[in-house]
């Protein structure tokens, strides 16, 4: 199958989808740099050469509306390529178009969208979860080969694990931010959704690098597949990860742990004393961050002014970012947040001192009816296992782990910073012996 027949073929699925997952797709585009890509012989031996890409909507690609799921953003064109894109366009990928998110980043369900909330082709009348609510969608509901998403606090592993797909969030500064709409830049970081776990190291391998462009970013050695290692792997299972998920996703994640029983890998029990700080530290600073990112959309240079515009949540963190930020309160709350995430970077740090991954629930609860009215700190609550991850700077991937009543289950697997190899490794070998 060619290019060209390979773009038609997933522009007439996304054409009939009723999931809302691409929210913009230029057909003429697309087909015209098909086309390019069929006539550029020196792509043609690239690792991505004929793979079809759709972009999470906070990430910059020429031309493309880059909206963030917006009304404030939703006539702004971006006028160049993330650096994450280039990457992707320089080793062949064809980006067939712009994926569905809550808006800016702003949460945890797929639901907060200014174009409607994404479906889950995988959970009937199910939230998808968010906030790479569209690119989780697109690549359960084969709608292209792979997407990219971008992580915060679980933006990219909260959707995999809803819609039974494969999710990776590197370590922080292994992938550059130019050309992201932050939502808290010291947490976000751009990763990939995949339909394998082999194809999240492909990706991955594609997209990381030291970037000029990014003085967070750092150059790390090619990720390279040794399946073989991870049956010398200690894994370790956090007592309190698991108290805090619900019973039945207990259950099926206790399955996945004996897969790494008969793989023989030895399992270390341990604890993590500060999950229930987890939440209030990851969104003080979340809120703070966000705000500051914000302060550009007031209407003289991109789009409308955002809080005259926004969406409920969107407005909820712009004020509160806005309240704490003020010079009386910073010390009560901002400040305090920041000692407890140095207080928790060394705790989870610790645990690796003893372990090579560790393995937990993605989410603790299984997925919410579409429509059904939450208050924050309920939907706030399905973050309570991957926020950790950004707060620590460490890695992390989900990969399914079965399926509860038709809802698919992701099993998350856990490393130290840059050990993004091992948890990629952990991630392909779990998927075939599962």
């Amino acid at each position: 199958m060619t290019i060209i027949d390979k773009a038609l073929k997933y522009i007439e699925k996304i054409e009939k989808s009723d999931i809302n997952a691409i929210i913009q797709l230029d057909k003429e585009k697309v087909l015209n740099e098909a086309k390019e890509l069929e006539n550029n012989e020196k792509l043609k031996n690239k690792p991505l050469y004929g793979k079809i890409i759709a972009i999470k909507s906070n990430i910059n690609v020429k031309g493309y509306n880059i909206s963030c799921a917006s009304k404030t953003l939703e006539n702004y064109i971006s006028a160049y390529d993330a650096t994450v894109v280039k990457k992707i366009k320089s080793q062949g990928g064809l980006i067939i178009g712009m994926t569905n998110m809550d808006e800016f980043a702003s949460g945890s369900s797929g639901e907060t969208s200014y174009y409607g909330a994404t479906k889950n082709p995988n959970a009937e009348g199910k939230i998808p979860g968010g906030s790479s609510s569209g690119s989780a969608s697109a690549v359960a509901g084969d709608l292209c080969d792979m997407a990219l998403g971008s992580d915060t606090g679980g933006s990219i592993r909260n959707p995999a694990s809803h819609c039974g797909v494969v999710g990776f969030k590197p370590s922080y500064g292994v992938v550059s931010r130019q050309g992201l709409c932050d939502l808290a830049m010291s947490f976000d970081q751009i990763g990939p959704l995949t339909k394998s776990a082999e194809d999240a190291l492909l990706l991955t391998n594609i997209i990381k690098g030291k970037d000029l462009s990014d003085s967070t970013t750092v150059e790390t050695p090619k990720f390279e597949k040794n399946e073989k290692q991870v049956k010398k792997y200690k894994v370790g299972i956090v007592k309190e990860f698991m108290e805090v998920s619900d019973e039945k996703i207990r259950n099926k994640i206790e399955e996945g742990i004996e897969v790494f029983k008969d793989m023989g890998c030895k399992i270390v029990e341990l604890n993590y004393k500060y999950t229930d700080l987890a939440l209030p530290t990851y969104y003080l600073i979340n809120y703070v961050e966000f705000f500051s990112a914000t302060r550009k959309y007031d209407g003289r240079r991109y789009g409308y002014p955002i809080e005259e515009v926004c969406g409920e949540e969107v407005l909820r963190r712009i004020l509160i970012g806005k309240h704490i930020s003020e010079q009386e309160f910073s010390g009560k709350y901002y400040k305090k947040a920041l000692y407890t995430r140095k207080l928790m970077k060394n705790e989870m740090l610790k645990l690796f001192n003893d372990v090579d991954i560790i393995v937990s629930p993605t989410v603790p609860k299984l997925p919410h009816n579409i429509g059904k009215e939450l208050t924050p700190m309920e939907m706030y609550s399905y973050d309570v296992l991957t926020v950790p991850t950004n707060i620590c700077g460490i890695c992390a991937g989900v990969v399914k782990c079965g399926n509860i009543a038709g809802n698919p289950v992701g099993l998350q697997i856990q490393g130290k910073p840059f050990d993004d190899e091992k948890v990629l490794n952990a991630m392909i070998e779990f998927e075939k012996q599962y």
